[in-house]
């Protein structure tokens, strides 16, 4: 072994599932959650989420190793508490809670992403499809509440990217918007909040409507926000000043995604906006791990789906005969990829 290249980081890479794993049940026993109120023992964490005695401490302790504990003492009579970032993101009754993808990521993704040698040999999605022969989405939709499940946890990992561009846009030329596979209504709702001038509206298939109008009778937005249907393959959109797809051109392929662009120019006046907020990839694919990472789960979800470059969307939107792009960057990986008609 050459000392001057140590195996680190590919050893850290290619075992990196250990931690993730660790997390993800972390997460799915609610430890983060059972640590709100107080710092807790070992003896005393065993008994409220129900562990066996042989590994509570290798667990533990590595979650403090990990940077996502912290712990007071050792051995029984260490304290164990959350960090500042578990406490605010990883505690179930956050408002700031994101839990919700890391929830469905241990129940679903990580299993998946075993075949992903499958998935790169052939372009075929790894998921429930290969079980049941229905695609995640007629999955999701034929159960209500493993729908919202699933929106919940679309919104915890959209939250801070969404509320950015409702704050960072200038919508100041702006009066209505239309966000297209809205959701709960979550995008719209951010930008109402903050943009007291704006008329938004949320546009989901109609077994979605509901729950987004539940969420938006919540918000206190009920005058200011509304909820509606659409088959955004069948259907044309709604005209409005600006019109937003939050993750949603990810989810398809290029013809499809094209198509949704071309439908969003001729729905916007001159000077509208459409804004694609993506895990938009650097156009030397070199710099978003994350955005790479989520075009191969995108594979893994839906074989021919994909992420892409800023770049990429420019040259899709100035074909549908947009006068100009920019990108804005957002929070974390995520931009808003913004084309103006």
């Amino acid at each position: 072994m050459r000392p001057d290249i140590p195996p680190d980081h590919i050893l850290q890479i290619g075992m990196g599932f250990w931690a993730s794993k660790t997390l993800l049940s972390a997460v799915e026993l609610g430890l983060f959650t059972q640590l709100a109120d107080r710092p807790m023992t070992g003896p005393e964490l065993e008994k409220a989420l129900e562990l066996h005695p042989r590994a509570t401490y290798d667990f533990l302790d590595a979650l403090v190793s990990l940077g996502l504990l912290e712990r007071e003492g050792v051995g029984a009579d260490g304290r164990y508490s959350n960090t500042p970032a578990t406490a605010l993101y990883l505690d179930r009754h956050s408002p700031q809670y994101i839990g919700g993808i890391l929830e469905m990521a241990g129940a679903r993704l990580f299993r998946f992403w075993a075949d992903l040698t499958p998935a790169l040999k052939t372009g075929k999605p790894q998921n429930e499809v290969k079980i049941s022969g229905r695609s995640m989405f007629d999955s999701l939709y034929a159960d209500p509440a493993r729908l919202e499940q699933f929106m919940d946890a679309m919104s915890g990992v959209s939250m801070a990217n969404f509320e950015a561009f409702a704050r960072s846009f200038d919508f100041s030329r702006y009066r209505t918007l239309v966000d297209i596979g809205g959701a709960t209504g979550q995008l719209s709702c951010f930008v109402a909040g903050h943009q007291p001038h704006m008329r938004c509206a949320s546009y989901d298939l109609p077994v979605v409507q509901p729950i987004a109008e539940r969420r938006i009778r919540e918000a206190g937005l009920r005058g200011r926000v509304t909820a509606g249907s659409i088959d955004f393959f069948e259907d044309e959109f709604p005209r409005a000043d600006v019109i937003t797809m939050g993750m949603i051109l990810h989810d398809w392929n290029l013809d499809a995604k094209k198509m949704l662009i071309g439908k969003a120019y001729q729905a916007l006046p001159p000077g509208g906006a459409f804004v694609a907020i993506e895990n938009i990839i650097d156009d030397e694919r070199r710099q978003n791990i994350f955005g790479l990472l989520m075009s191969l789960n995108m594979l893994i979800e839906f074989g021919e789906a994909f992420d892409f470059t800023g770049a990429d969307f420019r040259q899709w939107c100035l074909e549908a005969g947009f006068a100009r792009c920019e990108i804005l960057p957002l929070a974390g990986p995520a931009s808003a990829a913004i084309a103006y008609k």
